[in-house]
């Protein structure tokens, strides 16, 4: 038991302890709070030393801040010099071209070049010396003064362009000019200036200035494909550039900043108009004398004719060179020169050439048409024509391959092909042209009236909308766009329910393609333009299977329905202006909304062509269908391309060629009287009827009248 008066005797606190680690906090911050006052103290002092006041403040706020600014500016140039050290990192030049292409048209006859023509073999100082100081004065007249980005250069340019004068010259360097050869592309962009000033400082710093003149001289372009004056000189003047003279130097010189329109063989006019420029540079610069350029004034260069290269097919030339070099890469050919024959036609490519122009020249403004293009096949799908546009001199975008452009009603015949294929119909099968509707889209037909019960022969003659519209529901429009492909059109385009009005994207070759199944019986006929491939020593690179297996696409009675109503369209429908007396035609106008395109694509039995105009900027025209402009281009050409030859009969239509009465008569009492050949032209035509009219004249006003009544009676009447 507990003792109550018991008590357990507490141990007292230990408050030493505590005590002590409560001073020992407080003396720790103490002592940091002391020793930070004594080093902010010691910091102050340290600083006092470098405090300035008055004009001396000044000058160090501004150092200051230069540095700064300096240090800002190096990162940042760092930055974007870092594009120019990849460039350089790879260590690859850009290839002038790779590849140097005679091509032969389909009779074995040359027709043009496409590719290089470089010689580097002349040294800088074998040149003559008033060569380079044309290139000099024109190009960089501080070329060996500046570091590789001519400052002072740059901004009289920006003064010179700002009073109307850019042609006298231009703000970059010939080292700038020279990066952008070697290392970047032609793009127009700020980044590109930037990284292209970088990369002359670097040229520069591992080349001469000799060096980069002399790389400057052999790579530069200067038309006609000619890269660097060595070439340049033979191709204009036949001349080793060693024996140019002083106004033939100037002329070249004038080309580097637009060869494409200085070119003399292109306009000679411009050209020494350009080479006076130089010549003004050459006395301003310093480096000739006015006396010195006179006798170059007044005697200007003569480059030798290139007639034929500039009256050469341009346009299927640029397209046939793409197709060489895919070959010549897929056949991994040896060496980089090579003949090709092609296709072409040079006497239908003048045809065809006379039908575009001609057209646009007598209506263009009547309906405010700028441009036009034509593909021209066989019905094997040898490419005899094309016309990529009115001038190649001022634009060689070629229409006729790259754009593409919606084809309206000429569409319509992969919508009625489908519906033969799938649904068994004819063409004289009725169908009711009457307002049809897909959601709240209602197309109308062009006169915006309905023709009640129609034949599909009527309504696809006469371009309903309504009928092919219910053709496209009944078939589906993924099948439609689908035969579309595999009948030649390749660019893709979105489906949607317009797809049977041919609100799609295709280019004129394409359609000449598709249209080209019909007149080859239902089979695949893609366009082709060359034929054959060797190198310079005649070693066989590449050649067409003649006999290659042909893909069927449409069967007979589809092609033969489809070549009936195409023919309808030329006999009663909206392509009357097609037909040919004594030539069996078939085609499919088109228009699109707002009259932005028109087109007619159609064939006979010896050729195949679509025709397109419209406008680059794709502006409206004034009212232009494909019934009008188009149609008559096609019945021109095709007028021009059946005559004085055999004219073939087409699948599924019943046409006999009038047959030509001969009347008897005794050979022996006929001379003999030579056949006007195929290849002359209407212009060639109207120019020996005018020199006959220009002949009578002058016998009418200089002959006595008895001399006269017997010149008429012996005149020629054949012409």
């Amino acid at each position: 038991m507990q003792d109550p008066f018991y008590t357990k005797e507490k141990k007292p606190r230990r408050k030493g302890s505590m005590l002590a680690a409560d001073a020992w906090l407080d003396s720790s911050l103490y002592e940091f709070w002391q020793a930070l006052g004594r080093g902010y103290t010691r910091y102050q002092d340290f600083m006092s030393r470098f405090h300035v006041t008055g004009i001396k403040r000044f000058f160090v706020e501004i150092l200051s801040d230069a540095f700064t600014f300096g240090a800002i500016g190096c990162v940042l140039m760092a930055a974007l010099a870092l594009p120019a050290f990849d460039i350089i990192d790879r260590g690859s030049f850009n290839k002038a071209e790779d590849y140097s292409v005679v091509f032969l048209d389909r009779f074995g006859t040359e027709i043009g070049r496409r590719g290089i023509r470089s010689d580097d073999s002349v040294a800088l100082d074998q040149m003559p010396d008033y060569l380079i100081k044309a290139t000099l004065a024109t190009e960089d007249r501080r070329f060996y003064e500046h570091f590789g980005v001519d400052v002072v250069g740059t901004l009289r340019a920006l003064v010179t362009n700002a009073t109307g004068e850019s042609s006298l010259h231009g703000g970059s360097s010939i080292t700038q000019q020279l990066a952008k050869q070697l290392f970047l592309s032609s793009e127009r962009t700020i980044e590109r200036k930037i990284v292209e000033a970088f990369l002359s400082v670097w040229l520069e710093w591992h080349y001469t200035k000799d060096e980069i003149l002399k790389l400057y001289l052999d790579r530069a372009y200067m038309g006609g494909g000619n890269f660097g004056v060595t070439a340049a000189a033979e191709y204009y003047f036949g001349k080793r550039v060693q024996d140019i003279n002083l106004a033939e130097a100037a002329m070249l010189s004038g080309l580097y900043k637009a060869p494409g329109r200085w070119a003399p063989h292109v306009d000679l006019a411009a050209a020494r108009g350009r080479a006076n420029v130089v010549l003004t540079n050459l006395v301003a610069s310093g480096f000739l004398t006015e006396g010195q350029v006179t006798a170059a004034r007044r005697h200007p260069a003569t480059p030798i004719s290139r007639t034929a290269d500039a009256n050469s097919p341009n346009y299927f030339l640029d397209y046939a060179f793409e197709e060489a070099k895919r070959l010549i890469e897929e056949t991994r050919a040896p060496g980089n020169n090579f003949v090709v024959r092609t296709t072409i036609d040079t006497t239908l490519q003048a045809y065809a050439e006379d039908a575009i122009i001609s057209v646009i020249r007598e209506q263009g403004e009547q309906y405010r048409v700028q441009q036009g293009a034509m593909v021209v096949t066989d019905t094997h799908g040898a490419i005899r024509a094309m016309v990529g546009g009115t001038d190649y001199a001022k634009s060689q975008f070629n229409r006729s391959i790259v754009s593409n452009r919606q084809p309206g009603s000429a569409y319509k015949v992969f919508v009625y092909a489908e519906a033969f294929e799938q649904l068994g119909l004819t063409p004289a099968d009725a169908i009711t042209d009457r307002p049809v509707c897909i959601g709240d889209w209602c197309p109308q037909n062009y006169g915006r009236s309905y023709k009640g019960t129609v034949s599909l022969q009527s309504a696809f003659a006469q371009s309903l909308n309504t009928v092919p519209v219910t053709l496209s529901i009944k078939t589906g429009r993924d099948p439609i766009a689908a035969l579309s492909h595999r009948m030649g059109l390749r660019a893709e385009y979105p489906v949607t329910r317009s797809l049977a009005l041919g609100v799609a994207s295709v280019s004129v070759i394409d359609m000449t393609s598709s249209y080209a199944v019909f007149a080859n019986d239902g089979y695949k006929t893609p366009a082709f333009g060359l034929t054959r491939m060797t190198t310079l020593n005649d070693q066989l690179v590449w050649e067409k299977d003649p006999d290659a297996p042909q893909e069927r696409i449409l069967s007979e009675q589809t092609v033969a329905y489809m070549n009936q109503m195409m023919y309808a369209v030329t006999q009663s429908g909206t392509g009357t202006r097609a037909r040919i007396e004594g030539v069996p035609t078939l085609g499919k106008t088109g228009t699109t909304t707002s009259y932005r395109d028109a087109w007619f694509a159609g064939f006979t039995g010896n050729y195949v062509a679509a025709v397109w105009f419209g406008n680059d900027d794709y502006s409206t025209t004034n009212n232009l269908t494909g019934g009008t402009l188009p149609t008559i281009a096609w019945q021109k050409f095709m007028a021009y391309a059946h005559t004085n030859i055999d004219v073939r009969p087409v699948f599924g239509i019943d046409f006999q060629p009038p047959q030509t009465i001969v009347a008897e008569t005794d050979v022996e009492d006929v001379e003999e009287q030579e056949a006007r050949p195929p290849s002359l032209k209407p212009a060639a035509a109207r120019k020996l009827l005018d020199l006959a009219d220009r002949f009578d004249a002058t016998i009418a006003a200089t002959a006595t009248p008895r001399d006269t009544a017997q010149a008429s009676v012996s005149a020629p009447t054949g012409l």
